[in-house]
């Protein structure tokens, strides 16, 4: 199977629509210092906590998308503000939503495992991706492609086939009480991390899949 329809991330999501609705991938830079952690810690909740992504054909035609699963991760939180915090993606829990997949000819387990295989995520022998947060700034008036909601703008080294990459995103941050949540959407270039199978123009059969990945990140924390 050739088409793909997070990330990532996953899934990130971790987080995640028509042409008019793709929006402009993130910028990858390079992998920066993580913050430090501070203040109190909030456990991840694995289970309530998940990573989105969707995957388009070129033009933003027959989209995929599903989920992947967080396995651990925290967040640290500093005078009622996030400071750090990190989490790790299971490549091998991901999914592939069966309503993305209409085409009669098409199998959505068939994408699943083809995601799975070394054209893309290669989770045999990378089994797990993961985000760590490097910096959180108020979010700048008149940001674009902001989550609703949105209050943060995070910055963090998301690492994906063993290769780190800095991305920064608008983010809403929720300190109450107790508990923490994360939540964004953002769009990355796959082959920013070395996934190109589908980029060679010189195979029709394959560079109408477009390299770029939403991610939506929908973290829930709490303090022990």
């Amino acid at each position: 199977m050739k088409k793909i329809g997070v990330i990532a991330l996953a899934s990130l999501g971790l987080l995640l629509a028509s042409c008019g609705d793709k929006k402009e991938a993130a910028t990858a830079g390079q992998e920066q210092t993580v913050a430090e952690k501070q203040g109190n810690v909030f456990t991840v909740d694995t289970a309530a906590s998940k990573v989105n992504w969707k995957a388009f054909h070129k033009g933003g035609f027959a989209p995929r998308w599903g989920t992947l699963a967080i396995s651990t991760g925290e967040l640290s939180v500093a005078d009622n503000q996030l400071a750090s915090g990190e989490f790790v993606i299971d490549m091998k829990s991901i999914k592939v939503d069966p309503a993305s997949v209409t085409e009669k000819d098409k199998k959505y387990t068939d994408l699943e495992g083809h995601l799975k295989n070394a054209d893309f995520f290669d989770v045999e022998k990378h089994p797990t991706a993961d985000f760590k947060i490097t910096k959180v700034e108020d979010l700048a008036a008149g940001a674009q492609n902001a989550v609703e909601g949105a209050n943060k703008t995070v910055s963090g080294n998301l690492t994906l086939l063993g290769k780190t990459m800095n991305v920064t995103f608008p983010a809403k941050v929720e300190i109450v009480d107790k508990s923490a949540t994360l939540k964004a959407q953002f769009t990355v270039n796959r082959a920013d991390w070395g996934i190109k199978f589908g980029t060679d123009e010189t195979d029709p059969a394959e560079w109408m899949i477009s390299k770029d990945i939403e991610i939506g990140i929908d973290v829930k924390a709490a303090q022990k």
